[in-house]
């Protein structure tokens, strides 16, 4: 069985903080792309909050409102690295793990930051449990009391991208 230890437990030059960041980013964004799908034109959310691009939610934004697919690629990057920030606050030990990362920011930008930082997920990541942090993702299939097709389907490809490189 190969070795699967990062770079860094093996004694070796690991990536460092900002090529795994970048790397992770560069990830999150394009699966991001697929998982909330872009809509230009503002809408009213579920919730009744303006919103637009890839899940972009602005209260001072108007319903109808035109945005560019420049400003939309912009504005999901912005907030993917806002997202991904807050996720390596309270996960530290994904520093040198850019699927792990780029899952969980997948993760975090759905549920909310606040939310993916008080999960199990979290939890078992910070203990190391890799595996079973990224099995976690598989609970977090509910909407509404109920289990949504969608959202299983949205966690069964983050979870794939989270067990990358174990």
């Amino acid at each position: 069985m190969p070795d699967r230890k990062p770079l860094a437990a093996k004694g070796k030059v690991g990536l460092g903080l900002a090529s795994a960041s970048a790397i992770a980013l560069t990830m999150a964004v394009a699966a991001l792309k697929t998982d909330e799908g872009k809509r230009n034109v503002t809408y009213l959310d579920i919730a009744r909050v303006p919103t637009y691009c890839f899940g972009h939610a602005d209260r001072t934004a108007k319903p109808g409102s035109y945005h560019s697919d420049a400003e939309c690629d912009a504005l999901l990057t912005a907030d993917a690295r806002q997202t991904e920030a807050a996720v390596l606050k309270c996960t530290p030990v994904l520093a040198d793990r850019p699927h792990q990362l780029a899952a969980a920011t997948r993760l975090a930008f759905n549920v909310g930051s606040g939310a993916y930082c008080r999960s199990t997920v979290a939890r078992r990541f910070n203990a190391k449990q890799w595996r079973a942090a990224c099995d976690g993702f598989l609970a977090w299939r509910y909407a509404g009391g109920r289990a949504v097709a969608g959202l299983l389907a949205r966690r069964e490809r983050e979870r794939a991208q989270c067990l990358e490189g174990l």
